[in-house]
């Protein structure tokens, strides 16, 4: 059987390797910000998005290197987004993965500064010869990946849940949301592979529609540790989303519907993989982790 707990462990030392060399500290007067950026990449995390992105990648027989430099530029607009996501004029919060938000450790300046400065490197790595040889790949991953984080995704889906404090969203607004602000990174992770693998249009549709269910369920499985989690288990404060009032997967549904849903999307987001056949298993395993993880 599948370890999907050692193969994301194994995963994550690898992803940090190449982000330890590709954000390196300077001694000069601006090291602050760098001791940020590596503060907030380096401290942590599951790496769910860079494990998508090497596993996609392994599909299509994509060389090591390729494959952790583009997670690890994947993991570096992600840890932007927790970033700018934890600020005051955002969500507010000072604990992230059981250690002091960014703004709490060094500054709110300093941690706006770190958050841009990950996700212009994001950019410039994945531009880089060393990303891969052919330079359509190497643009095709810069355009999708910007498409993903920008005002059609992920941060237009934060706009969203900034206006879902002070407005009751319905269901399909709900799942607007958190495709873009969630789901959009999930999907460019899963498609990445694809990208770097020059795979044909049949695969890359497959693993956006894995990544289509994947990113809802992980969602909801979030939103329900929000309700049940613990704040040591969690790793930041739970219990805000209905403190806000605001309206998510589990207000709507209620627990039980919401965990029903999430193991039917994580279901079907399985049965997107069987043209991969035994290949696609850590993806398949990466499924039910997502649903039944505690943090």
């Amino acid at each position: 059987m599948f370890d999907i707990h050692a193969a994301l462990a194994e995963n994550a030392r690898a992803v940090n390797d190449v982000l330890d060399r590709l954000l390196p500290l300077h001694d000069d007067l601006e090291a602050r910000l760098m001791e940020a950026v590596r503060y907030a990449s380096l401290a942590g995390g599951k790496r769910i998005r860079p494990f998508l992105v090497t596993t996609s990648a392994g599909l299509f027989g994509v060389s090591e290197e390729y494959a952790l430099r583009t997670a690890s530029a994947v993991e570096m607009v992600h840890c932007y987004s927790l970033i700018h996501d934890d600020l005051p004029a955002m969500d507010d919060d000072d604990l992230r993965r059981g250690l002091p938000t960014c703004h709490v450790k060094f500054d709110e300046a300093t941690a706006i500064l770190a958050g841009d400065a990950l996700l212009t490197r994001a950019f410039e790595v994945l531009a880089d010869p060393a990303t891969h040889s052919d330079p359509r790949v190497r643009s095709d991953l810069v355009i999708e990946l910007a498409r993903a984080a920008g005002a059609d995704g992920m941060v237009g889906g934060q706009m969203l849940d900034l206006i879902a404090e002070n407005n009751h969203l319905r269901m399909p607004e709900i799942t607007r949301l958190q495709r873009m602000k969630t789901g959009a990174l999930i999907a460019f992770s899963c498609e990445a592979g694809g990208i770097l693998g020059k795979a044909p249009d049949s695969a890359r549709q497959a693993l956006r529609a894995y990544a289509h269910d994947l990113g809802l369920a992980f969602q909801i499985a979030d939103d329900l540790l929000d309700v049940e989690g613990t704040e040591e288990e969690v790793g930041k404060k739970t219990g805000k989303d209905a403190a806000a009032g605001k309206a998510t997967f589990v207000s709507l549904l209620g627990p039980e519907r919401a965990r029903a849903q999430s193991d039917m999307l994580a279901a079907q987001a399985v049965e997107h993989l069987d043209i991969f056949n035994e290949k696609a298993d850590s993806l398949r395993a990466m499924a039910k982790f997502v649903v039944n993880r505690r943090n």
